[in-house]
C-alpha cells in the first residue's frame, strides 16, 4: 500500500512525463477568478476578484512564478452608488486592436432577490502601452436580451470574428446562469441574436446551484474550445468542457458538444476543493499550454462560500488527448513553502 501511495504522489508532484511542476502553488493568494493574459511584450498580466469586492487590480511579471511578489496596481474602484458600486467580480485583462479591456461584473446592491444577485457586465478602456500606467475609461454596460443577472464576460477573436461568452440568467429558464455566445460590433458591443451554447442540466452542474459560468477559450487541432464552471463556489464547484469544429458555425448551438462529464475537479487526495473559473496561458518558452484556476485547500466553510476569502490562484501544465482535447488531470497540491 505504501509504495502505491508513493507511486500516486509521484504522479501528481511529477505528471504523467516525469517532470516536476514549474509552478509554485498558490502563485497569488486570495485571489478568486483568475486571469492571466501573457503579451508580446513578454508581460504576464494578472487580475483577479480581491476578497473585498471593491476594486480592480492588475500585477505584470515576466515569469508566472514571479507573479507572487510583483508589484500591484489598483486601476479603478467601485462607485459609491448605483449599477456600479456593489460586488465587483471576476475581472480580466484582454489586448484588442491595440488597446487594452477590462470586462467586469458589477452591481448595484449586495443583497440578493430570489437568490440572484444583481450583477451586469462592464467594460474599462485604456490605450496605454502599459495597463498598469494607463487612464482606464469606462465604456459602460455591455446590453444583452435581457436585463438580468450576467456576469464573467469573456472575448476571443476566430477567423477575423470577435466573439463574446458570457453567463446569464434567462427568465424562463430555472437556475442561475446558463453561458451564451453573440459577435460583437466592438469590445462593449454585442450585435446579433445571443445564442445559448449550455445550461446546467448534468447531476455535476447543479450542486448547490444551477451554474454554467465563467467561460474561457482556447483553440487548437482545429476546433475551438470552452470550458467553464459549475455548481456552488464550495467543494462541488467543477469545470466543464465545450468544443466545436474551427469551421462550424459558432452561432449555431448545434456546433457545440458538450463533455458529459467533469473535466478538472475536487481531489481529496491532493487537498484541493472547488477547482475553476479558470483562464489559459502558456509557459514562458511557449512550448506548454497552462491552466490558471482558483481553488481552496480546505472542504470545510463556515457561512456562504463567496465570502471565505482563500480561494487562491493556481497554475499547472495541462496536456492533450489523443481526440485532440485538453487533458487537465488533477488540481496539484499545494508547494511546499520556500
Amino acid at each position: 500500500m505504501n509504495i502505491l501511495i508513493d507511486l500516486y504522489e509521484w504522479s501528481v508532484l511529477y505528471g504523467r512525463n516525469g517532470k516536476k511542476s514549474k509552478y509554485h502553488n498558490p502563485i497569488v493568494r486570495q485571489r478568486a477568478d483568475p486571469w492571466i493574459y501573457k503579451h508580446t511584450d513578454g508581460y504576464y498580466y494578472f487580475t483577479g476578484s480581491v476578497p473585498e469586492y471593491n476594486l480592480i487590480e492588475l500585477r505584470r511579471a515576466k515569469t508566472i512564478n514571479g507573479l507572487a511578489d510583483a508589484e500591484t496596481k489598483a486601476v479603478w474602484y467601485k462607485h459609491s452608488e448605483g449599477p456600479m458600486s456593489a460586488n465587483i467580480w471576476a475581472p480580466e485583462i484582454h489586448y484588442i486592436n491595440g488597446k487594452w479591456y477590462i470586462y467586469f461584473a458589477a452591481a448595484k446592491s449586495a443583497e440578493t432577490k430570489e437568490g440572484l444577485f444583481d450583477h451586469r457586465m462592464f467594460v474599462l478602456e485604456t490605450d496605454a502601452e502599459n495597463p498598469l500606467e494607463g487612464e482606464w475609461k469606462e465604456k459602460g454596460q455591455i446590453k444583452t436580451k435581457w436585463e438580468t443577472f450576467a456576469l464573467d464576460a469573456t472575448t476571443f477573436e476566430h477567423k477575423g470574428i470577435l466573439y463574446l461568452v458570457w453567463p446569464q440568467k434567462d427568465p424562463e429558464i430555472i437556475g442561475n446562469s446558463n453561458l451564451y455566445i453573440a459577435e460583437m460590433e466592438n469590445p462593449w458591443t454585442i450585435k446579433g441574436e445571443q445564442v445559448m451554447i449550455t445550461k446546467p442540466e448534468y447531476d455535476w452542474e447543479i450542486k448547490g446551484f444551477l451554474v454554467n459560468e465563467g467561460p474561457a477559450v482556447i483553440k487548437r487541432n482545429g476546433k475551438v474550445f470552452i470550458s467553464y464552471s459549475a455548481s456552488a463556489t464550495n467543494h462541488h464547484y467543477c469545470m466543464g468542457l465545450l468544443s466545436a469544429d474551427e469551421n462550424a458555425n459558432l452561432l449555431d448551438s448545434c456546433s457545440w458538444e458538450k463533455a458529459k462529464q467533469p473535466v478538472f475537479e475536487t481531489n481529496e487526495t491532493t487537498s484541493q476543493y472547488g477547482p475553476g473559473h479558470n483562464s489559459f496561458t502558456v509557459s514562458e518558452d511557449g512550448n506548454e499550454d497552462v491552466i490558471v484556476y482558483h481553488a481552496r485547500n480546505y472542504k470545510e466553510i463556515e457561512g456562504d462560500p463567496l465570502y471565505d476569502p482563500n480561494r487562491h490562484a493556481r497554475a499547472q501544465v495541462f496536456s492533450w488527448d489523443q481526440n485532440g482535447a485538453p487533458y487537465f488531470g488533477i488540481p496539484e497540491p499545494d508547494s511546499k513553502t520556500k
